[in-house]
């Protein structure tokens, strides 16, 4: 399935964003994902869970259903199930038998965020989330928050195409955060197992329209520009600005400091889940970020749905035309590919 070969769609073997972790409560919350229906809700106890959304009966939607203490009656004809998954009552008769189950996933809650395990359970490895200081999540001074939590109309990979080439932020996103230079700005690219890194070090150019909105009245600023993405759909952005090393009172003094987390869930094969969260040393700034970033996530929303449209009416596998900004979202299609090719 474009951009992948034939056959592939998603790495399974890998931690997903479900929700944020304020999003579940009491109350069932369905998702989507991999293609498979899930409920998310946490037990009296406060610990999270994650069943199947399907009741294998006739097949109803068990986020549409109720809530008894720590399992899920099916709205339609009352058949229970716990927090394992497995079948504890069917009220039209008197005998359960134990090969009636939904199934149950590994979840985690890990910094801001619930993660699921769609996967082979022998091969759950925790040690595969993201370091929650390398990521400046827990990095003294750094307040973290939780944004927008949406589904957009698109295949998941082009959202993750758009994380990985930050050249759009200075087209896509020209009225608010991006400017020319981060396209014309060499860029820097690290590689690991499962981790894909970029950096742009942007020096004395125009400060992007987002830096007066904060209150910094600022012409020129050097910047650090970047992502890393933590494969299968997770990315942790930088953005780091500074007066230039030639300002005649401040020179390389820092005006501000940021960090944006982007997850990215596969959800059918044509939609996928996006959680936008941010950190910062300066709370009364995120509250002002919550608002004037919306319309930035918007616009990448749009161009995702709006790829999908264009590839629904080109259909089957189209030619992609590839040029030197696109050196690190290839090769994060060909690390997704490398990881779904040994799934197989």
């Amino acid at each position: 399935m474009y951009p992948f070969q034939e056959g592939s769609f998603a790495v399974r073997n890998g931690w997903y964003v479900a929700a944020f972790s304020n999003e579940v409560g009491r109350e069932l919350l369905p998702r989507t994902i991999l293609n498979e229906p899930v409920v998310l809700y946490r037990k009296e106890d406060g610990e999270a869970v994650a069943v199947g959304g399907r009741c294998p009966h006739r097949h109803f939607p068990l986020g549409a259903s109720c809530l008894e203490g720590d399992s899920i009656r099916c709205g339609y004809h009352g058949i229970a199930f716990g927090p394992n998954g497995d079948c504890i009552d069917i009220p039209s008769q008197e005998t359960v038998r134990r090969n009636i189950r939904i199934p149950s996933y590994p979840l985690v809650e890990h910094g801001l965020w619930l993660w699921i395990w769609m996967g082979d359970r022998e091969k759950v490895n925790t040690s595969l989330l993201p370091d929650l200081n390398e990521i400046g999540l827990t990095v003294e001074g750094m307040i973290a928050r939780p944004f927008y939590a949406q589904e957009v109309n698109g295949r998941y990979q082009l959202l993750n195409d758009n994380l990985l080439d930050l050249t759009h932020l200075g087209y896509l996103h020209s009225s608010s955060i991006g400017t020319p230079e981060n396209a014309s700005t060499p860029e820097e690219i690290t590689t690991k197992p499962g981790f894909l890194s970029s950096r742009r070090y942007i020096k004395n150019a125009d400060a992007p329209p987002v830096m007066a909105h904060m209150g910094h009245n600022v012409d020129k600023i050097d910047r650090v520009v970047g992502m890393d993405f933590y494969l299968p759909g997770f990315h942790a952005g930088i953005g780091d600005q500074c007066y230039p090393e030639d300002h005649p009172e401040k020179p390389g003094e820092v005006i501000s400091k940021a960090r944006v987390y982007h997850a990215v869930t596969p959800s059918t094969y044509k939609s996928c889940l996006y959680f936008f969260a941010m950190a910062s040393p300066d709370e009364k700034g995120l509250d002002g970020m919550y608002e004037y970033l919306k319309p930035v996530i918007e616009e990448d929303k749009f161009a995702t749905e709006e790829i999908e449209k264009m590839l629904a009416l080109t259909g089957g596998v189209p030619q992609d035309l590839l040029i030197k900004s696109d050196r690190n979202a290839a090769e994060g299609r060909r690390m997704l590919q490398e990881m779904m090719d040994a799934e197989a």
